[in-house]
């Protein structure tokens, strides 16, 4: 039986998934979720001011501003809504969405977002404005809950994440919100990321205060105050495109964070084909990888080693009759199946959809290296009409 090319690619992949089960916080187990049952009473509830950074979200930013407007916190809470530039209507929409509900008067404030100054990111500059009224009108609150305008939380959201936060003394915690699979692309896609998510940050070391591993979910982040101060403010993250793996990074060398998932709060954002998926992924993608094109070599071979060589293994094995590369590759495919099968269930995603991560893999690919080009073509991240210029560009960033 010789050792072929394909054999020795075959075997490399089956190692490389040893490792990432046996080996990388076992990521693949997806079993750091919030508790979904309710949580016991607070001794006293810490005052906390939710901030959205809004730019064309009418179709979703009412059912946001409901979703926090009656969380069972109360009057404890307070929600600040930062319309960046919208051009749909989206300051309109919150105030009829709050207008609906009663006893919420005070609660709710909707500021019109200023030009956005050069070196900022539109989202983080929409962040500070509104974390800088929020010392206005709560400067005694002791958390920051940061949302997306596209989240619908739960009624006992807030009340877990303080209780979670106060319980563990955590400056941060975080939860990656339920995404939505509606549509053939959206299925094979998002849940795929989620999977890449927690393979890239394993959240078993970003919640150990002993490892540097840190990350976050920018749709929900529930931040202690003082602990933003100490670490320079969302200033110092001013210009990230990919703002809260940047905060968390701020956050954890002064105190605790913890990162977990959720069936609970949800995304409201549909995914309309690939077109749209291609755009958030391209957007930050290059900035991942630090705009290095050696980390982009670097990804596409891991990518091609991991999930792509498997499958190709496993047939040219067969047709060339080179059974141990089948097998070694057979194994590896396996393997990839199994450790996707946990999210896939948090998904409530069929088994058979595990066999197409090679696919999904293959197109995450593909997207990483268009996020590349179109960086070294001088066209940035896009997002919400804005175009970013990339490092070493110089000019103003357009609206």
């Amino acid at each position: 039986m010789n050792f072929t090319e394909f054999s020795a690619v075959a075997a490399v992949s089956l190692m490389a998934w040893l490792y990432l089960i046996a080996g990388r916080g076992a990521f693949w187990r997806a079993d750091w979720v919030r508790s979904d049952r309710p949580p016991g009473e607070l001794s006293s509830r810490p005052r906390v001011v939710a901030v959205i950074p809004a730019r064309d979200e009418a179709a979703t930013i009412g059912r946001t501003v409901i979703s926090l407007l009656r969380q069972d916190y109360g009057a404890d809470l307070a929600v600040i809504v930062v319309d960046d530039g919208s051009r749909d209507g989206t300051a309109e929409a919150a105030r009829r969405a709050a207008a609906m509900l009663p006893d919420v008067a005070g609660r709710l404030h909707i500021l019109a977002g200023q030009d956005l100054p050069n070196g900022w990111s539109g989202k983080v500059w929409a962040m500070d404005q509104g974390i800088r009224h929020a010392d206005s009108i709560e400067p005694q609150a002791t958390y920051l809950l940061l949302t997306d305008a596209d989240i619908e939380h739960d009624p006992s959201n807030v009340r877990v994440l303080v209780t979670m936060a106060e319980a563990g003394q955590l400056d941060l915690v975080s939860l990656m919100v339920l995404l939505r699979t509606d549509g053939g692309w959206a299925r094979l896609l998002i849940p795929a990321f989620v999977f890449y998510f927690q393979k890239l940050f394993p959240f078993a070391w970003v919640n150990d205060p002993k490892r540097a591993t840190a990350a976050a979910a920018g749709g929900c982040m529930l931040v202690r105050r003082m602990a933003l101060r100490n670490a320079g403010g969302v200033e110092s993250i001013r210009g990230d495109l990919i703002d809260d793996c940047a905060l968390a990074r701020r956050v954890k060398p002064h105190g605790a964070i913890w990162l977990g998932l959720t069936t609970a709060v949800k995304s409201l954002r549909p995914y309309d084909g690939l077109g749209e998926i291609w755009r958030m992924v391209t957007r930050t993608a290059f900035e991942q990888l630090g705009h290095s094109a050696w980390r982009v070599l670097a990804s596409v071979l891991g990518m091609a080693i991991v999930y792509l060589s498997p499958p190709v293994c496993l047939v040219m094995g067969l047709l060339s009759g080179d059974p141990l590369a089948a097998v070694m590759a057979g194994l590896a495919w396996l393997l990839m199946a199994l450790a996707y099968r946990p999210t896939l269930i948090l998904y409530g995603e069929p088994a058979w959809l595990a066999a197409t991560l090679p696919l999904a893999g293959l197109l995450y690919t593909l997207m990483t290296i268009d996020s590349a080009c179109r960086s070294w073509r001088g066209r940035g991240g896009g997002w919400k009409a804005r175009t970013y210029p990339s490092p070493g560009q110089h000019g103003k960033r357009t609206s």
